[in-house]
């Protein structure tokens, strides 16, 4: 495609592609004013499958995609860079991914144990987590970590004890497939203040989560959402996550990113190990020329965390902001999961009960008020349709406009809404995953969401589709068409499709 071009020159030409595809042929030729790059050469772009032969840009926004004499009357001499890649090869756009975890991915990979979601609760406690102890253990691990079980494993099982039983002197924990729950021994909670050395429990509640209590009035070590998050706090974190292991994977990710057709991607988890070493590694490897991708970068609150303690932090973390590396973003959770029962959904669900509720809309309205204030984007994870209108009512009375405040994931959405998000330039990035489901979890929604909730969060008119498939051309077609994608027999074949 591309022919003795730089890296520099590759990525900088797709990330200014990548907007091309929508931006009409002969687009703001009327504009005449200067720009800041100008490219020739053979141009794609999706506007009527035509090939151009210039694009302007100013700003970071297309003033100009035609051919070259009127890109030419946007050049201003000795200020404007011109690059060139007549005969070289095709100019094409590429993708950016608005939400992914593969900074928690990796390092679970590189410092803890990936767990295997088939196991049962026997399996899980006899073989998978002494091989994770021992592996541990091996490498004088201060912290056992890792993640992957099934996340329908009940909360009255007693997981503190069992995992006691394997160890009981390091801190365990391990979270569920979806990051949503976790477990963890004694030790673990004893570390986060929930119980004490004597074995009396000092803390049952916890504001957005849950600390499932036995019984026996103890806790069994199964935690939900922000009580998660609570306990993940306490743990060996610059053990678990030091800029060195994060030097260790980024290229890793980089592989991954391009192997999907992506030149850039915003990491939700981030600060998933609480500090702040993935912004300091992806710095230094991109000052030293290592780096090969754009990374934005969010800085997470927690619904336990005092907001005004915590914002000052996020905004020290713009220091690491380089040529790719953009920590621009503070990162909330609104709810958890519709499908764990943990969204927040009107009316509720069909037992009775509400899912988690992290925050006030008066909190949020001022979070992001301030956030904004200080040139922070707000990433906020939203599942069920009542967290999307919180959220959307503290973009609208909070925030500013032209920041782009981003909900995440979105399972439901109140009809007014849509409209809303479209006027106050409020950015969605869907969890197309969430669309890629099973037949088995729709049942089960539709089982326990008020009525027609299930097929409102999943509106897809076709299931036909693999699970793990990554493209990003085909998740834009999923989105915007409603439809799985349509495999060949071939194809079918190998990826177990009936």
């Amino acid at each position: 495609m591309f022919q003795n071009l730089t890296r520099r020159e590759f990525i900088k030409t797709n990330l200014m592609a990548a907007a091309a595809m929508t931006v009409p042929v002969e687009g703001f030729a009327a504009d005449k004013t200067k720009a800041d790059l100008v490219v020739y050469g053979k141009i794609f772009t999706a506007e009527g499958n035509q090939i151009v032969d210039a694009f302007a840009v100013k700003d970071g926004k297309f003033v100009y995609v035609g051919n070259r004499a009127g890109a030419a009357t946007f050049i201003d001499k000795g200020k404007t860079e011109v690059i060139d890649y007549t005969g070289k090869g095709l100019v094409m756009p590429s993708c950016g991914n608005g939400h992914a975890h593969y900074s928690a991915g990796h390092a679970i990979q590189a410092v803890g144990t990936v767990l295997n979601k088939s196991d049962t609760l026997e399996k899980l406690f006899a073989e998978s987590i002494p091989a994770a102890v021992k592996k541990a253990r091996a490498a004088g691990a201060k912290t056992i970590f890792g993640s992957g079980w099934d996340r329908n494993f009940p909360p009255d099982f007693p997981y503190r004890q069992r995992l006691d039983a394997i160890c009981d002197d390091i801190p365990i924990y391990f979270a569920d497939e979806e990051g949503h729950k976790g477990m963890a021994n004694t030790l673990a909670l004893v570390n986060a203040g929930i119980m004490s050395k004597d074995g009396a429990v000092l803390k049952k509640e916890m504001r957005g989560g849950v600390i499932a209590i036995g019984a026996d009035g103890t806790p069994t070590g199964y935690l939900s959402e922000q009580a998660g998050t609570f306990v993940r706090s306490f743990l060996d974190n610059e053990y678990l996550f030091s800029v060195d292991v994060v030097k260790g994977f980024i290229p890793k990710i980089e592989q991954q990113l391009h192997s999907e057709g992506y030149t850039m991607y915003l990491d939700g988890f981030s600060t998933y190990f609480f500090n702040t070493n993935f912004h300091k590694a992806a710095q230094e490897m991109d000052k030293a020329g290592d780096m090969h991708f754009v990374l934005g970068l969010t800085y997470e609150i927690e619904g336990w965390m005092n907001p005004d303690e915590a914002l000052p932090k996020a905004v020290d973390a713009k220091k690491y902001s380089s040529t790719r590396v953009k920590p621009n973003g503070i990162k909330l959770f609104i709810d958890g999961t519709v499908e764990s029962g943990t969204g927040f959904i009107e009316p509720v669900y069909n037992d009775g009960h509400q899912g988690s509720v992290n925050w006030s809309e008066e909190e949020m309205t001022d979070i992001t008020r301030k956030a904004n204030a200080q040139g922070l984007t707000m990433h906020i994870h939203a599942m069920g349709n009542a967290g999307v209108n919180r959220v959307v009512n503290s973009f609208v009375n909070g925030g500013k406009d032209e920041m782009r405040n981003t909900l995440v994931h979105v399972y439901g959405v109140m009809p007014s809404d849509y409209k809303r998000m479209a006027e106050h330039n409020i950015y969605v990035t869907e969890g197309m995953l969430w669309h890629h489901n099973s037949d088995e979890l729709r049942n089960f929604l539709l089982e326990r969401l008020p009525e027609d909730m299930g097929e409102k969060g999943f509106p897809m008119k076709s299931r036909r589709f693999v699970r793990n498939y990554r493209n990003p051309l085909v998740d834009l077609r999923t989105h915007h068409t409603r439809t799985g994608y349509k495999f060949s027999d071939n194809q079918r074949r190998a990826a177990n499709v009936p």
